[in-house]
């Protein structure tokens, strides 16, 4: 697959295969993830892999009983936990660089998935300090995310994208 290819396969996927993700899969996202760049090169994230059935539950539990998360965090395998070290970051007129350089990695991580054969699904709607208790993380430590990863046991279709025209302006605001 070429890149665009990646990009175009990519979805959040909430149903997995009950097979377990190849090491070196899981070692190569991973690595895909460590490479992404980031603001004065700090690289402030860190990863959380959760395989034990009790820590999936624990994380699933930080999700309201409503949210589909939960049941997608029980069924894959595999659960990356997207943290960052607000310290190794900074903030700059206003623009938070910790929430860039974290979604960089994340994004790189979802590819790479991709590009594997592997499903996941970033989740961002759980309450953090429940998921901070479940895995041990210091309090000078952010959870910003996480995502199931294991072979889709579904086929999604492409979402509706925005057209070029509505996103893209040439040399100034509103100039198509």
């Amino acid at each position: 697959m070429n890149f665009l290819e990646v990009v175009q396969a990519r979805r959040s996927l909430r149903s997995y295969l009950d097979k377990p993700v190849e090491r070196e899969k899981l070692e190569y996202v991973l690595e895909a993830a460590r490479l992404a760049p980031s603001w004065k090169n700090l690289q402030c994230w860190r990863f959380i892999v959760v395989e034990d059935s009790n820590g999936r539950q624990a994380l699933a539990e930080s999700m309201g009983e409503s949210n589909p998360g939960r049941k997608a965090l029980m069924g894959a395998p595999i659960v990356i936990v997207l943290c960052a070290v607000p310290t190794e970051s900074e903030v700059w007129e206003g623009k938070d660089y910790m929430m860039l350089d974290a979604g960089l990695a994340m994004e790189h991580l979802l590819l790479a998935a991709t590009e594997q054969g592997l499903g996941t699904c970033w989740q961002g709607l759980f309450t953090e300090e429940k998921a901070r208790e479940a895995l041990n993380v210091p309090a000078n430590v952010r959870i910003l995310a996480m995502t199931p990863l294991g072979y889709a046991a579904e086929e999604r279709r492409p979402r509706p994208r925005k057209t070029m025209a509505e996103i893209v302006f040439h040399e100034k605001w509103g100039q198509a």
